[in-house]
């Protein structure tokens, strides 16, 4: 009984760190079209999230967890808008460092997690509930 439910904290956890994954990505998608508003002043940078292994020391089950969540450091996209308030002097305006196609290929890719782990989730629940069902 106790690996069913190793099996459910696994993938709990698998579930809980891809869709905080999906929450950064959608804060990218969401300012993806940003500009500084006033001259010298950089727009949205683009934010990263990283996981970590962490072992439940109950059972010995690799976990993941959340490390960090960062910035880009790359560099910011140069748009040509000389009437743009936050022009420089040659008339560029930093544009945020988001790049759509990658966000949308990570989230799909954060999707596709996310749905695995809950069907070991849903599997691990039903093998539980079968498990029980036996010993009645």
């Amino acid at each position: 009984m106790e690996s069913l439910k190793s099996i459910l904290s696994i993938a709990a956890s698998g579930m809980r760190a891809q869709g905080a994954r999906i929450k950064i990505i959608s804060e990218n998608v969401a300012n993806a079209n940003s500009l500084g508003s006033k001259a010298g002043e950089d727009p949205y940078r683009r934010k990263t999230i990283s996981f970590v292994e962490m072992v439940d020391r109950k059972t010995g089950a690799s976990l993941v967890d959340i490390k960090d969540v960062d910035r880009d450091q790359s560099e910011f996209k140069q748009i040509y808008d000389p009437s743009h308030p936050a022009a420089n002097e040659v008339g560029y305006v930093k544009g945020t460092n988001v790049n759509s196609l990658i966000e949308m290929a990570n989230m799909r890719e954060a999707s596709r997690s996310y749905e695995a782990n809950l069907n070991m989730f849903e599997a691990g629940r039903k093998m539980r509930n079968q498990l029980i069902d036996l010993i009645k």
